[in-house]
C-alpha cells in the first residue's frame, strides 16, 4: 500500500508540475510575443507637401511621390475645385538636395502631382526606381532613368518587403467621366518593424480593405485632401474614407497627407482634425504639418 500511495502521490505531482510548467511556458509564449509586438521599431514618414514624403525605414530612406515644382509653376486643374489658384498653392519645405539623397524612389502613378518635370530634373537618372507597373516603367525610363523596377506583391529591396497593393482614383461614374488610370498603394515589411501601409490616390474601397485584411498594417498614410472635380464624387479620401479606414483597422494610427498643396484638395487639416474628434478616432489620426516627421 504504501509504494502505491508514493507511485499515486508521485504521479499527482508529476501533473501538478508538468502543469504549472505548460501554463509558464504559455504565460512565457504569450509575453514572447507581446514583448515582439511592442519592440517594433517605427518607421519615420517625413510629410512633404501633398504626397510627397520620405519614409525612413529598416534602415533605407525612400522618397514617394515626389513634385519638386515651385509654388504656383503648375495651372490649376481645370475643371476641378478652386481652379483658378495655380499649383502646388505652397512651397517645399526642405531642398531639394535633402530630398533627393535618398536610396530609392516610388511613385506610385505618373500624375503630375505626384510626378513632376522638376522632379525628373533633379533626381539622379541611376536611382533605382519603383512604378507601379509595366506602362509606367516605360514611361519613366523614357525620360532617361535607368533603374526602374515594378513593383509586384513580393519586391524586396535591402531587406524590405514592399508590397504592392490596389486602388481607385473615384468612384466609378466619376472614372467613366474622367479617366484617371490606374493607382497602387503599397506596404513596408520587415520582421523587426512596424507594417506601414501607404494607400496612394484612392478612395475607401475593397482595394484598401483586401490591404488591412491581408497586412494588418501598424500604421497607415491617406491621401485625404478630398480632392473634387465639379459635379463629380471626391478622387481620393476624405472624412468618411477616413473612418471607415478606421473601422476596419481600429489599432492602426493613420497619418494624413495629401493635404492644402493642390487647388483640387478641399478638405483642411483643421476640419479632418474636428471630425475625427467628434467621431471617436482622434487618439488614432496624425496630421503632420509639412516638413513634419512623426514616427509611427
Amino acid at each position: 500500500m504504501d509504494n502505491e500511495k508514493r507511485t499515486s502521490l508521485s504521479r499527482r505531482q508529476l501533473l501538478a508540475t508538468s502543469g504549472g510548467a505548460i501554463v509558464a511556458a504559455s504565460v512565457m509564449t504569450t509575453s514572447s510575443l507581446m514583448a515582439n509586438t511592442m519592440t517594433k521599431k517605427p518607421a519615420k514618414i517625413t510629410q512633404v507637401r501633398n504626397a510627397t514624403l520620405v519614409v525612413e525605414y529598416a534602415g533605407t530612406k525612400f522618397l514617394i511621390d515626389p513634385l519638386f515644382a515651385d509654388q504656383g509653376a503648375i495651372p490649376g486643374f481645370a475643371g476641378s475645385a478652386s481652379s483658378q489658384f495655380a499649383n502646388p498653392l505652397v512651397p517645399l519645405p526642405l531642398s531639394v538636395e535633402q530630398l533627393v539623397a535618398v536610396d530609392a524612389v516610388i511613385v506610385t502613378h505618373l500624375h503630375i502631382d505626384h510626378w513632376d518635370d522638376a522632379a525628373k530634373a533633379a533626381l539622379p537618372k541611376d536611382k533605382p526606381l519603383f512604378a507601379q507597373n509595366q506602362e509606367d516603367a516605360d514611361k519613366i525610363r523614357a525620360d532617361g532613368f535607368t533603374d526602374v523596377r515594378v513593383l509586384t506583391e513580393e519586391t524586396a529591396f535591402n531587406g524590405i518587403r514592399l508590397s504592392k497593393t490596389g486602388g481607385q482614383h473615384g468612384t466609378d461614374e466619376t472614372l467613366a467621366d474622367i479617366p484617371l488610370g490606374d493607382v497602387c498603394g503599397v506596404v513596408f515589411s520587415h520582421p523587426e518593424y512596424s507594417t506601414l501601409y501607404i494607400a496612394g490616390d484612392t478612395i475607401w474601397n475593397d482595394h484598401v480593405q483586401t490591404a488591412i485584411d491581408r497586412h494588418h498594417p501598424d500604421a497607415i498614410v491617406l491621401n485625404i485632401g478630398h480632392a473634387v472635380f465639379m459635379g463629380y464624387d471626391p478622387i481620393i479620401m476624405g472624412v468618411d474614407d477616413a473612418i471607415a479606414v478606421h473601422r476596419a483597422a481600429p489599432n492602426a494610427m493613420l497619418i494624413a497627407s495629401h493635404m492644402e498643396a493642390i487647388n483640387h484638395c478641399i478638405l483642411s487639416r483643421q476640419t479632418l482634425r474636428d471630425q475625427a474628434k467628434a467621431n471617436g478616432f482622434e487618439n488614432n489620426l496624425l496630421v503632420p504639418a509639412d516638413g513634419e516627421t512623426v514616427s509611427v
